[in-house]
């Protein structure tokens, strides 16, 4: 990014339009007054009449409205092996940890992950691909627990928490994980998130601590090594997400196989190329080398769709950055995509 100072501006005006379209703060409010939120890093300190920067969030009095045992979301079955950030590693796309978290040496054909989709999210991605579920933040409809476990069938051996985001709304993820544990007593049922990292850090140990015991992994997208490149293209900070990502990644040898941390990077022309790749990859290779990194292909959308798509080329310069300095375990994770 060049020019920066003349194109913050810019930058926070185009996310000011992209949140009021869905009713949505174009900023962590900040009321003096106010009572403080602890659920994402936004912190968010909501006054009377005021919305968290999630959408969830209002003050109702002298609390927060807070949901533990019901949230925002969608939910379906998708056949496994499925297209996760981590199935080229994980135990239900390779069979990694046969037979204490898989129910086959291989992908595990015939059975099902429980995806759960939260309808909101602590980020604001200026290139969301996802961006549809903020039409469903601001709406009061809600799933609770009970709905939600009756997914949990014979064939679900993995659930997978993603949306929008998990941050916002982990306090329900790590209770309803815990049911679908009960219930599952025995049998294996992994517990999956993936997630911008952008959580309360102890919320965070907690989920974390599911993964391990389940064969589940957490999957952080990391987004830029920048700050003014991740601000531009999220509309927040990236210190927490990766110093979460460190607490968990420090983890990693408690259970190498499946492993339990994997991390990812959209690849966006003109913003985060194999510069930023190395840079991610440097800090990810000095934690662990055998940490999974998948890459991914840019799809122009939401209020980024006039970029153009990832070459071949840059994909590959990418690639062979982040193997460069000292990963093992690195692959594109979506080459169709590629031009």
């Amino acid at each position: 990014m060049e020019r920066r100072d003349e194109s913050f501006p810019l930058i926070e005006e185009a996310h000011r339009i992209s949140r009021e379209r869905f009713d949505l703060p174009s900023k962590p409010p900040k009321c003096e007054n106010g009572i403080k939120c602890f659920l994402c890093g936004n912190e968010c300190q909501i006054g009377e009449g005021e919305i968290g920067y999630c959408g969830l969030r209002e003050k109702n009095g002298e609390a927060l409205t807070f949901m533990s045992h019901s949230a925002r979301l969608d939910f379906y079955h998708d056949p496994l092996p499925t297209n996760c950030v981590a199935d080229w590693v994980c135990a239900g796309g390779t069979g990694s940890g046969y037979p204490y978290f898989a129910y086959t040496p291989h992908a595990e054909y015939g059975y099902k992950n429980l995806a759960v989709f939260f309808s909101a999210c602590s980020f604001n991605c200026l290139y969301c691909q996802n961006w549809h579920f903020r039409l469903e933040t601001r709406k009061k409809k809600v799933c609770k627990e009970e709905d939600l476990i009756k997914a949990v069938d014979d064939k679900t051996s993995c659930v997978c928490f993603f949306g929008g985001d998990p941050s916002c709304q982990l306090p329900f993820a790590i209770s309803f994980s815990k049911m679908a544990m009960e219930k599952k007593e025995g049998r294996i049922l992994r517990i999956c998130f993936e997630t911008n990292g952008f959580m309360n850090p102890e919320l965070l140990d907690a989920a974390f601590d599911l993964c391990l015991k389940t064969g589940g992994c957490i999957k952080f997208d990391l987004k830029a090594w920048d700050r003014s490149i991740h601000k531009a293209i999220t509309g927040v900070e990236n210190e927490l997400t990766f110093k979460n990502f460190m607490r968990v990644a420090e983890r990693f040898s408690l259970r190498p196989d499946p492993p339990p941390v994997v991390a990812s990077t959209l690849i966006v022309p003109g913003y985060v190329e194999d510069e930023e790749v190395a840079k991610i990859s440097r800090f990810i290779a000095r934690i662990n080398r055998e940490i999974p990194y998948t890459l991914l292909g840019f799809y122009p959308h939401f209020y980024m769709e006039d970029l153009p798509f990832v070459s071949k080329e840059l994909a590959q310069r990418c690639l062979d950055a982040a193997k460069s300095e000292g990963l093992k375990r690195v692959r594109i994770g979506n080459f169709h995509l590629l031009v």
